[in-house]
């Protein structure tokens, strides 16, 4: 919320920049979105990977 109301006052003051402030950001965010994904896809394997390293403690009944 506070980063709308910073970019209507910055739109007030100069709407050419707040036009291209905006227009860069989409291009930010469309670029940002398969680093997201890669992101969650490691974080993922890696969850896997613990899971199947603690399985045989959690198989000989070890609880935290």
């Amino acid at each position: 919320m506070l980063s709308f109301l910073a970019w209507l006052i910055l739109f007030i003051i100069c709407w050419p920049i707040a036009v291209l402030a905006l227009i860069l950001w989409t291009i930010v965010w469309l670029i940002s979105i398969p680093l997201r994904l890669i992101g969650i896809s490691v974080g993922a394997v890696l969850a896997l990977i613990r899971a199947v390293l603690f399985l045989p403690a959690r198989m000989l009944g070890y609880r935290r």
